[in-house]
């Protein structure tokens, strides 16, 4: 190999690897900082009805609404990661740490429809599934501009009243089942 032919591919090879380390230019981020995992909407009337919601179907199994104490994030589709979110807890006294609904509000039905199709679509891919342990629930429904999210380990749950979050929430508004 000439001197020439060497500087050629070695230039060739320094490209490919300054390309390489580069990685897509407009792959868009979402990062998540520990702030963002709250509450970040003040209740307007649309997520107020949703909560309403909420609260009467889990009062028909005797379970109470209240406003999270903590915050909590679940894996979300990006539309989701950027939505105004209000985090929720059910009640389950013998399980204090799960039972977290989470209402997002989006501009529209139309945007609430398309994220919470995004949702069920990503909670099926490889990166939600390292966000979730094998064998978690989730529940997705859509009434009006918000989208409802719950996620659930049967086997993790402590609480006998648990399988009646689920239960309750099924009855609001459109479901968006999750295959597995």
């Amino acid at each position: 190999m000439t001197g020439r032919s060497r500087s050629l591919v070695l230039g060739a090879l320094l490209g490919l690897a300054v390309v390489a380390c580069a990685g897509p230019a407009a792959a868009p981020t979402t990062t998540y900082p520990p702030p963002s995992a709250a509450t970040n909407l003040d209740v307007t009337p649309a997520v107020g009805q949703t909560r309403t919601e909420i609260a009467a179907a889990l009062a028909e199994h005797q379970i109470q609404l209240q406003d999270s104490q903590v915050p909590y994030r679940p894996a979300e589709g990006p539309i989701l990661a950027n939505a105004p979110r209000a985090v929720y807890q059910a009640v389950l006294p013998a399980d204090p740490t799960h039972g977290y609904i989470v209402v997002y509000e989006l501009r529209d039905t139309a945007r609430a429809a398309e994220a919470a199709a995004e949702q069920q679509r990503y909670l099926v891919t490889g990166p939600a599934k390292v966000q979730t342990p094998p064998g978690t629930l989730h529940v997705i429904r859509g009434v009006g501009t918000t989208v409802i999210v719950y996620d659930w380990l049967p086997g993790a749950s402590a609480d006998p009243a648990a399988p009646a979050v689920q239960a309750a929430l099924e009855t609001i508004g459109t479901p968006y089942p999750v295959a597995d």
